[in-house]
């Protein structure tokens, strides 16, 4: 077997030698210790032999194995290198400061309407924040005056994590977090991903962008919501708006209100987005609770506040004439890439 093992290394050396690109290099790794490979099948035959002798011929075996595995990793990474300067001599010259003919890339929908949101709400006074993603159960829900065993949780059905934290399923959750951080006075808003195990449709999603805001001060009262929300969507739309307001329960707020807008999609004409109802909700808000005020540390006997949901994602729908809700979260960059930050 000495004399076979010996003959196999001559002949081996020499194909390797000649081996002139990866894949001659690929066949000679598959020759030798592929499954049916020549020093595999060397090390197949010790079951043949007894005694000391297998012991001894299993590490003759293993160091001519390692012998092929070393020369075969050289030879790669030899040709793979020889390749790669054939590549860079036979390109062709060019000029380094011609203009680039890749298309450049371009702001998701929603960053652009987070963004334009951002830049009103700063010129009336508000700061921006972020928070979270991944929140407690009092910072979704306790805090914002829904207790655990409240009904008004199974209007969310939510993700729950094996820590007990949770996905966020609104931006509310960063209330507390932001009536304790300014107290009072103060004007805040904050973006941000929410997560829902819902039902999905062309208006309903599993992942959407929201976007909360506050407003605490003394003597706050509906007319400024109503004051802020229409000078808000005046500003997106850039025109007349029509808008509705009507009775909506919320723990966090009372009264609370949902805003809808007459469906930008088909005129008010009723369609798939809108359930053809001619409306999508598209802003609930109202005026703080009482207790939701006490829980961030501000007297309610002193100040009051507003506060709004936004629903970013509507929005965009609304804005850009977007049918489906479910190809904003798509990756199809055919239909995102046509907006551009202006």
């Amino acid at each position: 077997m000495k004399e076979k093992m010996e003959s196999l290394r001559q002949r081996f050396s020499k194909e390797v030698e000649n081996a002139k690109n990866s894949e001659a290099v690929e066949k000679l790794r598959v020759a030798y210790l592929g499954k049916k490979g020549e020093v595999t099948e060397l090390l197949k035959g010790l079951k043949e032999v007894s005694g000391d002798q297998k012991k001894e011929l299993g590490q003759h075996i293993n160091q001519l194995k390692r012998q092929v595995e070393e020369h075969l990793a050289q030879k790669l990474s030899q040709i793979t290198a020889m390749e790669e300067q054939a590549l860079i001599d036979s390109a062709e010259q060019y000029d380094v400061t011609l203009p680039t003919a890749i298309q450049s890339g371009s702001y998701h929908p929603v960053t652009i309407i987070q963004r334009q949101l951002e830049e009103i709400f700063a010129s009336m006074g508000f700061v921006v924040e972020d928070f979270k993603e991944i929140v407690t159960d009092y910072e979704c829900f306790e805090a914002v005056n829904i207790p655990k065993d409240h009904p008004a949780r199974d209007m969310q059905d939510t993700y729950y994590l094996d820590n007990g934290q949770l996905l966020k399923t609104h931006t509310s959750a960063a209330q507390n977090h932001i009536l304790r951080k300014y107290g009072a006075p103060c004007r805040a808003i904050f973006p941000g991903r929410c997560f829902r195990n819902e039902a999905t449709d062309a208006s309903h999603e599993t992942t959407f962008f929201q976007m909360e805001g506050i407003m605490v001060d003394r003597n706050i009262s509906i007319s400024n919501l109503i004051y802020f929300m229409k000078t808000m969507l005046s500003e997106v739309f850039e025109r007349d708006v029509k808008v509705r307001l009507r009775p909506g329960f919320f723990p966090f707020v009372e009264p609370g209100f949902e805003l809808d807008i007459n469906c930008l999609i088909c005129g008010g004409e009723g369609c798939s987005t809108c359930h053809h109802s001619g409306w999508v909700e598209l802003c609930p808000c109202g005026m703080i609770h009482p207790n939701v005020l006490k829980e961030g540390g501000i007297d309610p006997e002193k100040y009051t506040g507003f506060a709004f949901g936004l629903g970013l994602t509507r929005l965009v729908m609304m804005k850009y004439g977007v049918k489906d809700i479910r190809d904003l979260n798509s990756g199809n960059l055919k239909a995102l890439s046509q907006f551009r930050h202006e």
